[in-house]
């Protein structure tokens, strides 16, 4: 095909992704992507982008960064037409028609779901993923397209309006950057984390930069020098080598700061060198040359390579005491290894037998498998939001069985985890745990090399209180199923003897009403049996009177009557009251349509005005209000029947207290330029306490102020970040 005329720039980038394939698959044809490249364009003409580019370039784009990954053209015809479906009148048929059953089944994968097909933005975002993951199962290729898509789309987020840009900046970094990380993919990882940290603390961003800015020149002094003297240690010794230096990321320095409440100047690995030898053999030995003219620090010392990470990352790690007492840190890799670690499962290919990817036994696909088995029936789209980034939140503790295998668990993961990472039966019986020999507490939290041993009992049952402390999804998953049975059949009781109380107060014979129109009623209700129905009236989501109402019009009126409480456990049924009932402050919530149910803030979080806010059904007191952010969400949410939709549904003047925690350097000041910060706002003061850390140098200082909504709470902790020594800014909850 003839060159493109010089007023055709969208060409001119088809051609630019040819040449960039070329170089790498010389052999392949490629008329099936031009094909795919014109029918896309046919398609997205007259469509333009937030920057005013015509919006074919991004398909284009996102093929050119698949090509960067040397993906196959299956892949990069996906990369073209992975918007046809979502933004066009295209179907997957069509699609399936023209360019064959693999290319289909990619872009449906990579195709997010209609927006008619949910009643909020939350179940389709959580459809979305779920569909996604279970495209990935049966072909990686769908991942690959979508942090493709993800990367280009992250580059040119500043031409979108703020609110959109914060939502897929968060996303961004709570979903896919922790996906490429599971892969195996450094390269992608880093460069969409730094995107997303951008965008989402813009701030903490150009401080973290210019810190890193100001220590360049010293810092690449200091690598050259250290490089210098590696390279000649490690000629002496005969160890072949390629060595550079590198300066950590800022979202990775930002991250360190935020979790050890440190300075930069504290930050032991700012900067590393990278070995990159020949054999697993001179990576040891080279590591013994860094100790012998370094002192090692202790702790600091990790092997990668004989206990690879799950996304089969191999390397060793250590950081050291450089000579004018300038702490570094050391990466020593084959040249192998590195590449796995830069590029991932985009490292290991293999089409030519019609394979599409890895190896079905892959590590990094594995996790994945199991993902899509614990998730399949979660039903509630939050929780399944929450427990999806629980599971790809980086692995960090190594342990081992008494027999040595090996059980990679999250940070801050307990013996419980280990247990139900074995087997669930393991988990269920689980009464006890040692590690290391010694009998342990079932919330202590495990670390790396402990060996852990499980003690159970036949016959016994997990306990409620684990969800407080349980890491894993898997975990918790198990827990909640076993829970949630014991507690339905209860309910299911409670409410079958409610039901029949209130029926003799109101003198309707329940033995007269036909098991059908009983089943009508649940129906109605948008239960599919009866029983569900007794489950709902036991956990208190509205009155037997609404029910009776229902069986027997005749007898009851349907104004809504408070219930008496059922003959078994007293305060079981969730007490719905008359309208009226409302604590005031809090009758800026109801829930969603409804009008009659007393509901109140639960202390543990006060939400605020603007947050994202969830329902539980509490017994006997009505319906308790949580923040989706507070940590108490999870371990209540274990029955999906008691989660109840609540709304703010009106504007208020009353201010909400807000406990605030600030990590400071101990400085003259500090505390007078943070009241100045709440001053300025007009903000009230309801308490506050400061102190300096007597192991570490800095302070914390606690207060709880009043704001009006979530945008005033937001203006407040960015404006004490800008402080000038101040490390990081927390909202409290209060952990039940």
């Amino acid at each position: 095909m003839p060159l493109p005329p010089p007023s055709d720039p969208v060409g001119q980038l088809y051609r630019e992704l040819e040449a960039k394939i070329r170089e790498y698959r010389p052999k392949d044809d490629l008329a099936p992507l031009e094909r795919a490249y014109q029918f896309a364009r046919e398609r997205h003409e007259g469509q333009m982008r937030d920057s005013g580019e015509p919006y074919m370039v991004h398909p284009i784009m996102v093929a050119r960064i698949l090509a960067e990954m040397r993906l196959d053209v299956v892949g990069m015809e996906t990369g073209l037409l992975h918007d046809v479906v979502e933004d066009t009148s295209v179907t997957v048929d069509e699609v399936r028609e023209r360019f064959g059953e693999e290319v289909a089944r990619c872009v449906d994968g990579v195709t997010k779901l209609s927006k008619l097909d949910f009643f909020s933005a939350e179940d389709r975002q959580a459809e979305s993923f779920r569909k996604m993951l279970l495209a990935m199962v049966e072909d990686i290729r769908v991942i690959m397209v979508k942090l493709a898509d993800r990367i280009h789309n992250m580059r040119t987020l500043g031409y979108l309006a703020p609110e959109r840009r914060q939502r897929i900046a968060r996303e961004t970094i709570e979903i896919y950057a922790p996906i490429a990380h599971r892969l195996g993919m450094g390269k992608v990882r880093g460069e969409l984390e730094d995107l997303a940290f951008q965008h989402l603390e813009p701030d903490a961003y150009k401080e973290i930069i210019a810190s890193i800015e100001s220590r360049r020149h010293s810092n690449e002094e200091f690598l050259e020098e250290i490089l210098r003297t590696v390279e000649a240690e490690l000629r002496r010794e005969g160890i072949p080598a390629r060595i550079e230096g590198r300066v950590k990321r800022p979202y990775s320095v930002f991250m360190k700061l935020r979790r050890q409440k440190i300075t930069v100047d504290q930050v032991y690995d700012l900067m590393a060198l990278r070995i990159l030898t020949d054999s697993v053999k001179n990576c040891y030995a080279a590591l013994g040359v860094i100790h012998n003219r370094w002192r090692p620090i202790p702790g600091r010392i990790k092997d990668f390579i004989a206990i690879p990470r799950p996304n089969l990352y191999q390397s060793l790690h250590t950081s050291v005491v450089g000579p004018q007492g300038q702490t570094f840190e050391v990466q020593i890799r084959t040249e192998e290894m590195h590449r796995i670690a830069e590029e991932g499962i985009a490292a290991h290919w293999k089409y030519k037998e019609g394979r599409k990817g890895p190896a079905a036994d892959d590590n990094r696909i594995a996790w994945l498998r199991h993902l899509v088995e614990w998730q399949r029936d979660m039903q509630d789209p939050g929780e399944f939001m929450s427990t999806l980034k629980v599971d790809l939140y980086p692995e960090e503790a190594y342990t081992f069985t008494p027999k040595g295998k090996v059980i990679v668990l999250p940070r801050e993961a307990t013996p419980i985890d280990f247990a139900y990472a074995i087997h669930s039966d393991v988990g269920n019986t689980c009464v006890g745990a040692k590690v290391n020999g010694r009998i342990v507490p079932l919330r202590s939290q495990l670390r790396n090399g402990d060996i852990v041993e499980i003690m159970t009992q036949p016959g016994h049952q997990p306990s409620k209180d684990w969800l407080a402390f349980v890491r894993t999804s898997r975990a918790r998953n198990k827990i909640k199923h076993v829970i949630n049975a014991s507690e339905r059949l209860k309910a299911i009781e409670i409410g079958e003897k409610y039901l029949e109380k209130e029926a003799r107060r109101l003198g309707v014979q329940l033995s007269r009403v036909a098991r059908a129109d009983l089943d009508r009623v649940a129906a109605g209700y948008g239960y599919s049996k009866t029983e569900d129905l007794y489950a709902a009236l036991g956990y208190g989501r509205f009155s037997a009177r609404q029910v009776l109402s229902k069986v027997a019009p005749d007898k009851v009126d349907e104004e809504p009557a408070e219930p008496l409480a059922p003959e078994v456990e007293p305060a079981a049924a969730g007490a719905p009251a008359g309208p009226g009932r409302h604590q005031d402050h809090d009758a800026v919530i109801k829930v969603r349509g409804m009008d009659d149910l007393l509901v109140y803030r639960a202390k543990c979080c006060n939400p605020i005005r603007g947050e994202a806010i969830v329902g539980y059904v509490t017994r006997g007191k009505g319906v308790a209000v949580h923040s989706r952010a507070c940590p108490n969400v999870q371990n209540l949410m274990y029955d999906v029947e008691r989660k109840i939709e609540v709304e703010w549904v009106r504007a208020v003047d009353d201010a909400f207290p807000v406990r605030i925690v600030v990590h400071t350097d101990d400085r003259p000041g500090m505390l007078n330029q943070l009241t100045g910060v709440l001053s300025d706002e007009s903000t009230n003061i309801r308490s506050l306490e400061a102190r300096s850390l007597t192991d570490q140098v800095g302070g914390v200082v606690e207060m709880t102020v009043d704001v009006r909504d979530k945008k005033q709470l937001e203006k407040l902790v960015s404006a004490m970040r800008r402080i000038s020594g101040v490390r990081d800014v927390e909202r409290l909850f209060n952990q039940t």
